[in-house]
């Protein structure tokens, strides 16, 4: 063989080893990645195949299927989809999922492997692959009735099992049906391009787990809770050092209150939860100073990453604060940011005796034969404060309900405790404020229920004037707890 010919047989067998190097790379190593990538049409057709399982709410399901022309053979549907869809998010051929059907997307489909005696049946009798359900821990009438209270409003509304952890309602409004874009047509994107570009009202946005925002006044129960928890007082019903008119620590503001004939010169705690007096809380926040506020805060969960299993957007004590910052984070305002279910979650701690457990949505997940795949039990998260700390803020909790601000959830033969709230927002704090509202209420029998109600009247009609957390949000606050405890 003469040399030029040589070289082009070395350099044809190169070319044949690198082939079969890159065959065997692809074959053994890429093989799986290259099969469940997302631009692999295969794996769109064999996920919409069959049927999903379901989510299940009050023992129903709230989501379906139905056949489709085409070779995503199966679309999604739901139930009372603008209800419902806060806890559920949506499954769309082209789109994706968001929320429990995401994170439970393997198991919905039935490619899940918890699965593993359904495949092994599969495979001897040839039927198709069947997805199980997730059985939610929301109650159909707080759901409900927190939707129907927003009505058209902004807003949010979440219950929590004090005791459990177990979520009874998961509001945010203006909703939507995921019916609407969960297939693949044109119409279909339309319609999601509608609600993406819907910036007002923010559809496609949960706002109960998702937004965060000012929790003004709601937020002085963990105040007083850090108040009494780290000995700066003791008795509720003792005299605070709350000079009126009071400045913001090293400056010349003064810390207004909204009802300036308020009795808030050296008014109690009780006293001054009843009429929230921002001076005084506002001064106890300085007076701890913003580690020892952050440290409370961070117990009820601020500034930790909470997946129930939906991922939940972190609420925010700020770090680097000072000391006037420091005092207004004492009334909710400043730079400290809380989601709406955040604020439930540090009502739940404070119902539960202090001991917060972790919010779940979930119950548990059952196969296509109905039985049990895993369940999930209650479970401790932390204990932010002693029993008689919160013990104390109940009391004071309460004797707001009955003689303060926050008697619009008071319910006949129930005790409530509640906490208004109003949060200045926007560039020079001129837009409307944010109204809130927390609760919780206890039958002599069964367990309470820890509600947050959050409405942005932006837009609503109301005036000014006319915001308050206990006009606006209180109602809702009530109609979800009667929901719960008539159950």
């Amino acid at each position: 063989m003469n040399k030029p010919v040589r070289h082009i047989a070395i350099f044809a067998g190169i070319l044949a080893l690198a082939l079969l190097a890159q065959v065997t790379w692809l074959q053994l190593v890429q093989a799986g990645e290259l099969a469940e990538h997302k631009k692999n049409r295969r794996v769109d057709i064999r996920a919409y195949a069959q049927p999903r399982g379901n989510i299940i709410v009050g023992g129903k399901a709230v989501t379906g299927s139905r056949e489709t022309e085409g070779d995503l053979k199966y679309q999604r549907t739901y139930t009372d989809g603008p209800v419902y869809t806060p806890v559920t998010g949506f499954s769309s051929q082209s789109l994706g999922a968001s929320q429990l059907e995401y994170v439970y997307d393997k198991f919905l489909s039935g490619d899940d492997d918890r699965l593993p005696m359904e495949h092994a049946t599969d495979l001897f009798t040839g039927r198709k692959r069947r997805g199980g359900d997730v059985v939610t821990t929301i109650d159909p009438k707080a759901q409900q009735a927190a939707v129907k209270g927003l009505g058209n409003y902004k807003g949010a509304a979440v219950a929590i099992e004090p005791g459990t952890g177990r979520i009874l309602a998961l509001a945010s409004t203006p909703s939507y049906d995921p019916s609407v874009f969960a297939g693949e047509s044109k119409k279909d994107g339309k319609a999601w391009v509608r609600l993406e570009r819907d910036k007002d009202n923010k559809p496609l946005s949960n706002k109960a787990i998702k937004e965060l925002y000012p929790a003004g006044s709601t937020f002085k129960i963990l105040t007083a809770a850090a108040a009494l928890d780290h000995g700066l007082y003791t008795d509720i019903d003792a005299a605070t050092d709350s000079p009126y008119p009071w400045n913001l620590p090293d400056t010349v503001t003064p810390m207004k209150n909204e009802n300036e004939s308020a009795p808030c010169r050296n008014a109690s705690l009780k006293v001054a939860m009843q009429y929230s007096c921002n001076n005084v809380f506002a001064k106890i926040a300085a007076e701890l100073g913003k580690d020892k506020m952050r440290e409370t805060a961070e117990k009820f969960g601020f500034n930790q990453q909470v997946d129930m299993p939906v991922r939940v957007t972190k609420s925010v004590y700020p770090k680097d604060i000072n000391r006037p910052q420091t005092a207004l984070t004492g009334i909710g305002q400043g730079s400290l940011a809380a989601t709406p279910f955040q604020v439930a979650m540090m009502t739940a701690a404070l119902a539960n005796d202090g001991t917060l457990m972790k919010p779940h949505l979930v119950d548990k997940l059952r196969g296509p034969d109905l039985s049990t795949v895993q369940e999930f039990k209650p479970e401790e998260m932390s204990r932010p404060v002693s029993p008689d700390t919160a013990r104390k803020v109940r009391q004071m909790m309460e004797f707001t309900a009955k003689e303060g601000t926050g008697k619009a959830a008071l319910i006949d033969g129930v005790t409530v405790g509640g906490k208004t709230g109003t949060a200045q927002h926007g560039a020079n704090l001129e837009k409307i404020p944010y109204a809130w509202f927390v609760s919780y209420a206890q039958q002599d029998h069964g367990s309470p229920v820890a509600v947050a109600v959050f409405i942005d009247p932006e837009g609503s009609g109301v005036n000014r004037e006319d915001v308050s957390g206990g006009g606006l949000a209180g109602p809702i606050a009530k109609r979800v707890m009667q929901a719960v405890l008539e159950k």
